[in-house]
């Protein structure tokens, strides 16, 4: 998948191998410093009766974020835990969502990490899971 066709800039990747992230997004990201960096365009599928993106996207966008920081971007496979979100704000038909990932804690079989979903500069979501690497 090409990001320009879905209006995120060129700098972010696709990480295949998911069909339920790219139904429901599709997502990308880049590595930042051995950090994830990731993004969607929000379109009017992703959005609830309200007008705003649901809320369940953002949870599943969080996910996505905090997996990549967990595998580092590579093909590694992990597995959620537990996830923990806290909803800010909304976000809009047409906002391009990025996700900033942070390692807190990497182990033999657990990965500690936390992110925020943003929309320009207002956070919208702060998320934080236990991430299960799966050998």
């Amino acid at each position: 998948m090409n990001p320009a066709d879905y209006d995120v800039p060129e700098r972010f990747r696709h990480w295949p191998g998911d069909p339920a992230e790219d139904t429901l997004g599709p997502f990308f990201f880049t590595m930042e410093n051995g950090q994830p960096h990731t993004a969607f365009r929000v379109q009017a599928r992703h959005c609830n009766a309200h007008g705003s993106v649901h809320g369940g996207i953002l949870m599943t966008f969080a996910d996505y974020t905090l997996c990549i920081g967990a595998n580092g971007g590579e093909q590694e496979p992990v597995v959620t835990v537990s996830c923990n979100n806290e909803f800010i704000a909304g976000a809009d038909e047409g906002d391009l969502v990025e996700g900033h990932g942070e390692v807190l804690r990497r182990g033999g079989s657990l990965v500690f990490v936390r992110c925020t979903l943003q929309v320009e500069d207002k956070i919208i979501l702060a998320s934080s899971a236990v991430i299960k690497r799966l050998r």
